[in-house]
């Protein structure tokens, strides 16, 4: 362990001082975000559209991360909240339409980065491309969407599947998706929070009840500790940072787990509180540098410190929980040599987290795709729910556990249903929740389950799926073993891609027909449209008008055009006259969204089951108690001369790169992050060329030496994906494993 600035928190009623980074001005010369320049770029950026986007920043919720900001503001605390991932998100929602001319032989886009399509511009109008054809040609919607629909009325139901991705996209959206699929037969419809957060829902839902934060942002501010897990928040969720601020301002200490010291958890530069951005902040008071895939073997070396001095709850466990005595009796089998080997971490370390926590009166746990993106991805998350469960932090004020989402619109995309093994509400898929959403769609949804994303691109692959519908994405950057994920696509009959922007799938050549469909971006939405944040805050973000381009639509208007052509007869079943209707249907359906009805202007909110899930310790599980988990550190032996990889993200929103260097860290994405003694080791030094490689693939790579615990290296993704196999995934929720094996040799060791 590695303390920072550790200090005792001032007494009550005091106001602890918060260490500064340092006192050069705005931290000149340090390895930092330059936000300031960053705004400067944004308006340069948009100043075709400066109306448009000035709205856009006052009355849209933000379509970048799920701490919903509505407008410039949050219900966190007062003053100015932005952030540079959503300023780099601007251009997606103010630029022009691109010249059609250019996809009219696609040949000299192919190749090219998906950072230079989407400069081209916002696709304007339907367009087709049949086999043997150099590029698309411009369509009617009328021929765009009778041309899918012929395609899906000639194909059987489990052979069609929908995707959806993450950016901007609507809770409506989201719903009419989930909704159209079953309309048409099948439970093959997806979207990309459960390759992000699939683990935490099923764990949470296993052993809580429920499958959400179950606390505040607000609950960090005044925590006696905030622990974070696999999460690089200033990153991915850079607004959190401020929170962060006034939280160590009230005496909370900040705790990470994570094979990386990320410079932007040790120090930050917060640009909307001038005593951080001048002199920048001190954020984590100890880092716990496990190995990568150690988070169990850490945890549970932590709760065998936490039972032997007593720091346990005992009573909150005895009213409230079950499964402790099987935990107990389970850790005192796991010897300390190998809780010790497997988390990377020695006894001695976990003993200062478990005292650091145990002196804790309170306590908010955070993680994200750290902890969830392995092939025990589940395991990660109950060994974090037997944790705060150990001292009853969940469920009270300035308490509880939070799986942070990356993405703005992910937390309701499954809430409402667009997942394969439950319908909307969380419920099964299966006959007694069928019954239910019969009665009240008017149709009985299919019963099988679906496929998920993975088992899509595996089924198209095997030439078991006709049409493949795709909400945005790019399996191609998503998944492990990009290759094989081309081959799959260009093995679908029909592709039909319902976008803002050209993406490298489009290009790809059709094994019979591709189809794009312009559509529309949340703040276009005709009638406005809700986000879902991680704190379950339903946020509506109104129509801001002056912005159309080209013939794009309303994505749910899209959807719900091509089903009732595909069943005419039943189009009454389907049809919405706008997007206040299905907010309404929504809020029936789903009565936890109740309250979704009643958002129609700009910062109207709800946030569903309140501040706190599971108020006094009331777990909605049958017997009205979480569960414990007796959980296994998995076995993790790495061959010497290998070392674990991890992939991490840089300057960029999910797959969407935006700059090739990484300001927090200082690396280029070409970089591979190692510790100073590997590299040594290797005889490597800053800079130098490598090739990281295995069984799956090979990449030329530089040498970056970087606060990283040994035998343990980072790669950028999605370029890391050519090196993680395919194929292993996290069983219960079917997302792939996005960490591997490899080795590194100098460049100049590998013959030509």
């Amino acid at each position: 362990m590695e303390h920072i600035g550790t200090r005792a928190v001032g007494s009550e009623g005091s106001v602890p001082n918060i260490e500064r980074v340092g006192l050069v001005p705005f931290g000149m010369g340090q390895t930092k975000p330059h936000h300031y320049s960053e705004i400067l770029k944004t308006i340069w950026h948009n100043k075709r559209a400066p109306l448009f986007t000035w709205r856009v920043l006052r009355d849209g919720v933000c379509d970048g991360c799920a701490l919903g900001t509505t407008g410039l503001k949050d219900f966190t605390m007062e003053g100015v909240h932005l952030c540079t991932v959503r300023l780099n998100l601007l251009p997606l929602n103010t630029m022009g339409a691109l010249d059609t001319r250019v996809l009219e032989d696609v040949a000299p886009l192919v190749g090219r980065p998906a950072r230079d399509l989407r400069h081209l511009g916002r696709l304007p109008y339907p367009m087709v491309r049949r086999r043997g054809d150099r590029g698309f040609r411009r369509v009617t919607w009328d021929e765009a969407l009778d041309l899918v629909a012929g395609r899906l009325q000639a194909t059987a139901p489990d052979r069609t599947a929908f995707y959806l991705t993450s950016r901007g996209i609507t809770n409506e959206v989201y719903y009419v998706a989930a909704k159209v699929a079953r309309f048409l037969g099948t439970n093959n419809v997806d979207n990309s929070a459960r390759l992000c957060h699939a683990p935490s829902t099923t764990a949470m839902k296993e052993t809580l009840g429920v499958a959400a934060s179950t606390c505040s942002y607000s609950d960090w501010i005044g925590s006696d500790l905030v622990v974070f897990f696999g999460s690089d928040v200033p990153n991915n969720q850079p607004v959190t940072t401020k929170y962060l601020y006034y939280a160590k301002k009230h005496g909370t200490k900040v705790a990470v787990v994570n094979p990386f010291r990320e410079p932007g958890l040790e120090r930050y530069w917060v640009p909307s509180v001038f005593d951080s951005a001048f002199f920048g902040t001190r954020l984590a008071d100890a880092f716990f540098q496990i190995h990568t895939g150690g988070d169990v073997a850490f945890i549970n070396g932590v709760m065998k410190h936490l039972i032997a001095e007593g720091w346990i709850d005992e009573t909150f466990i005895a009213d409230h929980t079950t499964g402790f005595e099987a935990l107990r009796e389970a850790l005192e089998k796991q010897p300390w040599d190998v809780l010790e080997k497997q988390s990377g971490c020695s006894k001695e370390e976990m003993r200062a987290f478990a005292e650091m926590y145990g002196k804790s009166k309170t306590a908010v746990f955070v993680w994200s795709m750290g902890i969830t993106q392995h092939v025990f991805g589940a395991d990660n998350v109950k060994a974090i729910m037997n944790l705060a469960l150990a001292r009853g932090m969940v469920g009270r004020e300035k308490c509880g556990v939070m799986p942070v989402r990356g993405h703005s619109g992910v937390q309701g995309g499954a809430e409402v249903g667009a997942v394969p093994n439950l319908y909307v509400a969380g419920q099964p898929v299966g006959d007694k929740a069928a019954d239910q959403l019969g009665q009240l769609w008017g149709f009985r949804p299919p019963t099988t389950k679906g496929l998920s994303a993975v088992e899509m691109v595996d089924a198209a692959h095997e030439g078991k799926i006709d049409v493949m519908y795709m909400c945005g994405g790019n399996f191609m950057e998503t998944l492990p073993e990009p290759a094989y994920v081309q081959e799959a696509l260009e093995r679908v009959p029909v592709r039909v891609h319902q976008d803002l922007v050209i993406a490298p799938p489009m290009l790809l050549d059709p094994a019979d027909l591709v189809v794009i469909l312009p559509g529309q971006t949340r703040y276009e939405q005709r009638g406005g449209g809700t986000e879902t944040s991680t704190e379950r805050r339903i946020y509506f973000s109104p129509e801001i008008q002056g912005h159309q381009v080209g013939e794009s639509r309303s994505e749910w208007e899209i959807l719900m055009d091509l089903a009732e052509r595909v069943r005419p007869n039943d189009k009454g079943q389907i049809h919405f006259d706008d997007a206040q209707e299905i907010r309404e249907e929504i809020a029936k359906v789903l009565p936890l969204y109740d309250g979704i009805q009643r958002l129609k202007e700009k910062g109207d909110a709800v946030q569903w089951g309140g501040p706190r899930l599971c108020e006094g310790g009331r777990f909605p599980n049958p017997d009205g108690r979480a569960r414990f988990t007796a959980v296994r550190p998995p076995s993790i032996d790495v061959p010497p001369g290998w070392f674990l990889l991890s992939t991490r993200r840089g300057k960029q929103f999910n797959s969407m790169v935006q700059q090739d260097f990484d300001p927090l860290v200082g690396a280029y994405r070409d970089h591979v992050l190692m510790s100073s003694a590997d590299a040594a080791a290797l005889g490597l030094r800053e800079g130098d060329s490598v090739i990281v490689k295995n069984d799956t693939g090979t990449l030329a790579a530089r040498c970056h030496i970087a606060a990283m615990r040994p035998g343990n290296v980072e790669l950028y993704w999605p370029e890391g994906n050519v090196l993680l196999p395919r194929g292993i995934i996290e069983p219960g929720s079917k997302i792939p494993d996005y960490n591997a094996m490899v080795q590194i040799v100098p460049a100049a060791a590998v013959p030509p």
